[in-house]
């Protein structure tokens, strides 16, 4: 076995793999840099959600033309110097493999000046191979222009997914770092389209607007916490406005944007009981540790960190958050501002205004009436009444129309026995979820979701393979802000969506029309915002494959998620129509998912439970 030391041209494509996995991530490296140039105005261009171009532009500290060239080498850093360093960092890059990396796998210009030149710089690099440097006339600061991203690695360059796909995951890279700089002004273009132009904000709470919306910022509170171990600040989120998709929750540490599933549980832990199932809040939290407690060299992209203490600062963002919603009132608590809570009167103190509005029946009496003197052979009314003509109750007011029902039905009464037509019974609903149904055989037990589910799969399924869904319009359009990112992916499955039933159009960059829905979903306001976060977490996870296979998958999951979203069944006429159309599916016995929809109870079977 021979040993040998690769060429640098290979090791760099090989840390590309790890650093460059999208152009998201040419994008966060470049922006990362600019930041820590010292830029207070950072631009971002792209063409073709960066598989063309990513253009990155700051007015930061700029180099010079050796540092120029030095920069896109392997382990060329300007942020650490000794291994002490390493336990003291504050920048967003410090490893030196980023530039060198993005270099093996595009084409690369580098224009860049230093305030007190005069003149700049234009490097040019293209698989890690140094191509030319020439003088040249540019502002100051830095532009890197990436081109042709995976050019030379076509594999790699094959599985990138959609440009709406890509771009969303750029739009996330650019949050996540113009969230760490309020006071820095960053602006993104794609395809000559502004898609952010965000000014340097006064403060956290202004940059969250400008990037996410108002509707973000109206429904989150502050916390604050001052410890011996960490520093804590930010915002989370209301619990009556969590939703189902994972969206707008971030930690940061000392400026830096980390994942940590641990932490997550600690805030997740903060809301318990008072989030919907299946619902996450959203966060944005702001930890400031010693650099020294921390370790941010566990990954390529730097967004793993090790704490020293991480039990004690699960404590704290714990009882941080927990302080926060009880000092909000976010607890469970009556609602006594309800529309639909009934009327409760107000009594005086003499009662006087709390009238009835039809006076109480009288009750009188006869004393000397006695039942047992009726005149021979007076039955009917007339003796039920006695001598005296009074029954003991008052009929002037309103029960005598009562009485005469009371009559009317008793002359009916013969009729049971003539009549020998005997139909079906009606279905029965147990507790809005099962539907009783008598069979030749025994009594049926249908479970209402599953059954909901089978009919709608075929439904949704015929639809996708060249059918028509039916669609109700909703009474009102509702605007759902689902973000820049979100918003683009329902514009990449628009037709797939109309299809389905689903009418909705784009309303400005961050934020969507329902206009209706599938028949049988409510469409009020939360309900389609509801709808609407469980078609996003069904559209991102949409795969590729075979079409049959993907039409399948995407017919089951959106099946599952209608029948959880439709009207409940209350009348024995909906149940029978729902019965009906259950019997009428391929495969009424089963879900798509294989579980059962009915259970067949003989007289053997019920004996057996009773």
């Amino acid at each position: 076995m021979d040993i040998r030391i690769l060429p640098g041209n290979i090791a760099n494509m090989i840390a590309a793999g790890e650093v460059v996995q999208r152009p998201a991530s040419v994008v966060k490296e470049l922006m990362e840099n600019a930041v820590d140039a010292g830029a207070t105005q950072v631009s971002v261009i792209l063409t073709d959600a960066g598989r063309t171009l990513i253009q990155v532009i700051d007015n930061g500290c700029g180099m010079t033309p050796d540092e120029a060239v030095l920069c896109f080498e392997r382990h060329a850093t300007s942020k650490i110097a000794t291994a002490e360093d390493l336990n003291d960092i504050t920048t967003f890059g410090f490893r030196g493999e980023a530039l060198a990396s993005i270099a093996a796998v595009a084409e690369v210009t580098l224009k860049t000046r230093r305030p007190d030149d005069e003149v700049g710089c234009k490097v040019e690099f293209a698989a890690s191979v140094h191509l030319s440097t020439d003088e040249v006339s540019t502002p100051a600061g830095s532009n890197f222009a990436v081109r042709n991203l995976f050019y030379n690695v076509p594999a790699r360059r094959k599985f990138l997914k959609s440009d709406n796909v890509e771009f969303k995951h750029v739009a996330e890279e650019f949050t996540r770092v113009a969230l760490t700089r309020p006071e820095t002004g960053f602006t993104l273009i794609h395809n000559e389209r502004e898609i952010y132009a965000l000014k340097p904000a006064k403060s956290l709470k202004f940059r969250i607007q400008d990037l996410l919306g108002n509707n973000v910022v109206s429904q989150v509170v502050d916390i604050s916490a001052e410890t011996s171990v960490v520093r804590v600040k930010g915002y989370v989120g209301r619990p009556d406005q969590a939703r189902k998709t994972l969206g707008n929750q971030f930690f940061f540490v000392n400026g830096r944007y980390f994942r940590s599933p641990y932490f997550h549980k600690a805030v997740m832990n903060a809301y318990d009981n008072l989030l919907p199932p299946g619902a996450t809040p959203s966060y944005f939290i702001y930890l400031e540790a010693d650099p020294h407690s921390i370790d941010v060299n566990i990954h390529p992209t730097k967004t793993e960190i090790k704490f020293e203490e991480d039990n004690v600062i699960f404590q704290i963002i714990y009882a941080c958050i927990k302080e926060s919603i009880g000092r909000n009132s976010f607890g469970a608590s009556i609602d006594f501002n309800r529309e639909d809570m009934p009327e409760l009167p107000v009594l005086s103190k003499d009662f006087s205004g709390f009238q009835p509005e039809a006076p109480a029946p009288s009750v009188s009496y006869d004393p000397d009436y006695n039942p047992f003197d009726a005149p021979a052979g007076g039955g009917g009314r007339d003796a039920a009444r006695g001598a005296s003509g009074h029954s003991g109750i008052d009929t002037s007011g309103d029960f005598r129309g009562y009485s005469a029902q009371y009559v009317e039905k008793r002359e009916d009464y013969g009729k049971l026995f003539e009549d020998k037509i005997v139909t079906r019974p009606a279905p029965l609903v147990i507790d809005r979820k099962y539907i009783v149904s008598s069979g030749k055989e025994g009594m049926v037990l249908t479970s209402i979701r599953r059954a909901r589910e089978r009919v709608l799969y075929d439904r949704f399924l015929a639809a996708l393979r060249g059918g028509e869904h039916v669609s109700q319009a909703a009474l009102f359009p509702v605007q759902v802000n689902v973000g820049v990112e979100n918003r683009l992916i329902f514009d990449d499955h628009a037709e797939m969506l109309s299809s389905l039933g689903f009418d909705i159009a784009p309303f400005g960059n961050d934020t969507i029309v329902v206009n209706g829905m599938p028949e049988g979903f409510q469409v009020d306001q939360s309900s389609v915002e509801s709808a609407m976060a469980d078609v996003l977490i069904i559209l991102s996870e949409s795969g590729t494959g075979l079409q049959e296979m993907m039409e399948s998958s995407m017919a089951e999951k959106f099946a599952r998620m209608a029948a959880a979203g439709c009207k409940d069944i209350e009348t024995s006429a909906e149940a029978s129509s729902l019965i009906d159309s259950l019997y009428s599916s391929s495969n009424p016995e089963f879900t798509p998912g294989g579980r059962r929809t009915m259970r067949l109870l003989t007289s053997a079977d019920i004996e057996k439970m009773i």
